[in-house]
């Protein structure tokens, strides 16, 4: 062989050497815990590859009721077993008395098991009685985990593995398998609860699963007693599950219903249908929080015209409409005679906020949408600040709604007449309607609304805590607002008012009924989104309540009885 060839030779040696060496630097120095555009953890993967692991708490932050009691996940006591317990000898006897179950039924699951596996839940007895055992492979602890069924499902919302979602908002976190928060609450919060390290049980295996290293199991997970962070929500657990179980006891199958406590302005229950199906979540609208979306108010947006006309005096006592008359003038299916404000609004004469309506518009153009946007009923209704390094963070999302689409609406006599009794092109949420009514019940103060109060150490310690917001450009008089209250009051106490209905609660109710028209059809009927929204109650209030049945027929779905179901059932609460 000539000199050159074997020159040429070491040489190709030599490059394959470096590149080799390369290689082995990419997988074992510099891309370990993101290796290849998969972002591989190879140093996880090895780990899967030699062991048994079973998930005891992904890590991640949980959130917590007013108690401070977990309201998206469950904590329970439960046994694991692991599949090397058939080739030991242990007290499975023992074991099967403690657990109330035959001996033989234990050994024959270990015997069929190729992977650790949880038996079932304890109770607290149980589980200390067997970890006295002491037998290696049989482990009782307790473990966290996601229910089919949690209260304020929708308003919680889901995590989920999303690698895109992941390298797109944390391109620095490496953790296998980590979920990020998918829809609601979780998707908002979602920095704060993300997980530093998963618990395990881990189990060190051959490749034909025998013990590596003996029987001995190791439990891997968080030593920080500050983390993960938890957050703390406003949500009343006794309120929400009775809210909850009161629209299924109504069948409500589309709609729901929001309470808001008035003085600290938080969500205190909100509850949303079609329910959450956490198996199955997009396959309808479950995730969507009905409470947030924007909805065809039909008369509840009548406060905004009544509230628009007191304020700007564009109205008196002593103006007289005529209520036999429709919007556009013909004879109205309701003919209710010659109304004032008071009984207008009580009975919900269409005729006299349409002519309210194109007298406040005539004023300015732009005043329907900035009274609207006083009462909190439209704009942003979630507390935004500064959260650390997070900038304009806002605790909930949500459709800020509207009031006309298009600037020559505003002077159209026709659009503005719709536009009054909120049709037309007015849309808004039951969010932002609860905001309103405990605008008006304030006073005229308008706040945004809080449904979390404190984000939290692992150890309950305040690590921020979410103040109160008032809206101080947002805001009508204490004088309009008192007379506002009068009319929402009157409502319920005229005998002809649409919410006379509420006349015998043990609170006394203020509030506005809706029926909109959707414009849809069902089976060759037309299809309306009936509303009541008030405050209560009257003389001191303290809760807001707002009520919606989507997409029902015109004989069917009122939602007065569940609004009067609510507030008895707050009533007993309180009471107790």
């Amino acid at each position: 062989m000539s000199k050159k060839r074997v020159l040429l030779l070491s040489f190709s040696i030599l490059l394959m050497l470096v590149a080799l060496l390369g290689r082995l630097m990419q997988i074992q120095l510099f891309q370990t815990e993101h290796f290849s555009e998969h972002k591989v953890n190879l140093l996880e993967e090895s780990v899967k590859q030699r062991t048994q692991q079973v998930l005891i708490d992904d890590g991640r932050g949980v959130f917590l009721d007013t108690e401070g009691k977990p309201l998206s996940h469950k904590e329970e006591m439960v046994l694991v077993l692991f599949p090397f317990l058939k080739g030991i000898d242990w007290d499975h006897k023992e074991l099967a008395h403690i657990l109330d179950v035959p001996p033989v039924e234990l050994t024959e699951k270990i015997q069929k098991a190729k992977s650790p596996f949880i038996y079932g839940e304890l109770t607290e007895k149980q589980a200390a009685s067997i970890n006295e055992l002491q037998i290696p492979g049989a482990i009782s602890l307790k473990r966290k985990w996601i229910p089919h069924d949690f209260p304020a499902a929708q308003l919680i919302g889901l995590t989920g593995e999303n690698n895109e979602q992941l390298k797109k908002r944390y391109p620095d976190k490496h953790i296998a398998d980590l979920k990020v928060g998918v829809t609601g609450l979780q998707r908002q919060f979602d920095e704060f609860l993300l997980p530093e390290t998963p618990s395990k049980l881990i189990f060190h295996v051959d490749a034909i699963g025998n013990p590596l290293f003996g029987i001995d199991v190791k439990y891997t997970g968080q030593n920080n007693p500050y983390y993960p962070l938890n957050v703390k929500t406003t949500i009343n657990r006794r309120l929400q599950e009775k809210m909850e179980s009161l629209l299924d006891q109504h069948q409500i199958e589309r709609g729901g219903a929001v309470l808001l406590d008035i003085q600290s302005g938080t969500i205190a229950a909100i509850a949303s249908r079609p329910s959450l199906n956490v198996g199955k979540p997009f396959e309808d609208e479950g995730t969507k929080n009905m409470m947030f979306e924007s909805h065809i108010p039909g008369s509840v947006f009548k406060t905004v015209v009544a509230t628009a006309a007191i304020e700007e005096s564009l109205v008196s006592n002593q103006d007289r409409f005529n209520c036999n008359l429709d919007i556009r003038g013909n004879l109205a299916t309701r003919e209710l005679g010659e109304l004032d404000l008071k009984e207008s609004f009580a009975r919900s004469c269409n005729r006299t906020f349409a002519e309210l309506a194109n007298k406040v518009e005539k004023e300015d153009p732009n005043l329907l949408e900035k009274y609207a946007e006083k009462l909190g009923l439209t704009g942003t209704q979630s507390w935004e600040g500064d959260v650390f390094y997070l900038e304009d963070f806002k605790q909930f999302t949500h459709s800020p709604g509207r009031i006309f689409l298009e600037s020559d609406h505003k002077v159209d006599h026709n659009f503005i007449s719709q536009t009054g009794i909120g049709q037309h092109e007015v849309r808004v949420s039951p969010i932002g309607v609860a905001n309103m009514m405990a605008t008006i019940a304030r006073g005229g103060k308008a706040k945004s609304i809080r449904v979390a109060s404190e984000i939290q150490y692992a150890d309950g310690g305040a690590m921020f805590k979410f103040p109160e917001q008032y809206k101080e450009d947002q805001h009508i008089s204490p004088a309009s607002a008192q007379r506002m209250q009068q009319l929402l009051r009157e409502v319920v106490t005229d005998p002809e008012g649409t919410g006379a209905y509420f006349q015998n609660l043990p609170y006394e109710v203020a509030g506005k009924s809706g029926t909109a028209q959707t414009g849809l059809e069902s089976n060759g009927q037309p299809l309306y989104n009936k509303w009541f929204a008030g405050y209560f109650p009257f003389q001191e209030p303290k809760y807001s309540l707002v009520t919606v049945n989507l997409g029902v027929t015109e004989n069917e779905g009122s939602v007065s009885s569940l609004y009067a179901d609510l507030v008895q059932m707050v009533y007993d609460i309180e009471e107790e």
